[in-house]
Order: C-alpha cells, then sequence, then structure tokens
C-alpha cells in the first residue's frame, strides 16, 4: 500500500507538487502555465494596441469635423497606419490572419490602409 506522505514518483525520477499542478493546468486548459502566461501576455498586448487604434481613428476623425493644415492630416494619417499596422501584427501573432472584421469595427479608412508598412526617410 503507497505510503499516503509521499509524492508518487516516475521510475527513479519523484513527482512533485508542481508536476501534478502543471499537468492538471494541462488537463483543464490544455496549456501548461508558461503557454498560459505566454497567451495571456498576448491578450494584453492586443487590447494595448486595439485602443492605440480606437485613439487613433478619434483623432483622425476628430481632424476631418474641424480640418486644419493638410500637413497635420498627413502626420495623422502616418500616425494612424503606424498604430494599425502594430495591431495587424499583433492580430496575427494571436492567430487572426483576416483583418477585414478589425477594419470594419475599428472603422479603419482605406487612406490609412495603403499606408500600411510604408517606410519613410
Amino acid at each position: 500500500m503507497p505510503d499516503a506522505g509521499r509524492l508518487p514518483s516516475f521510475g527513479d525520477m519523484p513527482v512533485t507538487a508542481f508536476d501534478i499542478a502543471e499537468l492538471r493546468q494541462r488537463l483543464v486548459s490544455g496549456f501548461g502555465p508558461i503557454e498560459h502566461e505566454v497567451a495571456g501576455e498576448k491578450a494584453a498586448s492586443l487590447g494595448h494596441h486595439g485602443r492605440q487604434v480606437e485613439k487613433a481613428m478619434a483623432a483622425l476623425r476628430a481632424f476631418d469635423a474641424a480640418p486644419g493644415p493638410p500637413e497635420e492630416r498627413v502626420v495623422l494619417l502616418k500616425a494612424a497606419a503606424r498604430e494599425v499596422w502594430k495591431f495587424f501584427v499583433q492580430r496575427e501573432s494571436c492567430g487572426l490572419r483576416d483583418q477585414r472584421d478589425a477594419i470594419r469595427h475599428y472603422g479603419i479608412p482605406g487612406e490609412v490602409l495603403v499606408r500600411l508598412g510604408a517606410i519613410e526617410n
């Protein structure tokens, strides 16, 4: 009969409480603790970049509601394109390859989309 105070072992290797907790986590979620942490960081980053896109789109809409110098709008377009590009990269790292829903949700105009990935001197 096994000793109730001892942890089980696998061959010569004892099974620790951490091993049991990790196995339980994998069985429940399909992820181990490291994968779980990485998924959480990806989700947090995705949310952050989504908020940055919202801010950039709001700034562009505010400018269009009360137009100013054309050069200022170009600066806002470039900034919006940078934020959208970072957001799309983060979405892709999370496995979200189709950007059409995000484009509709955030109301990203074509003039921002054509600037994605453009590098200026």
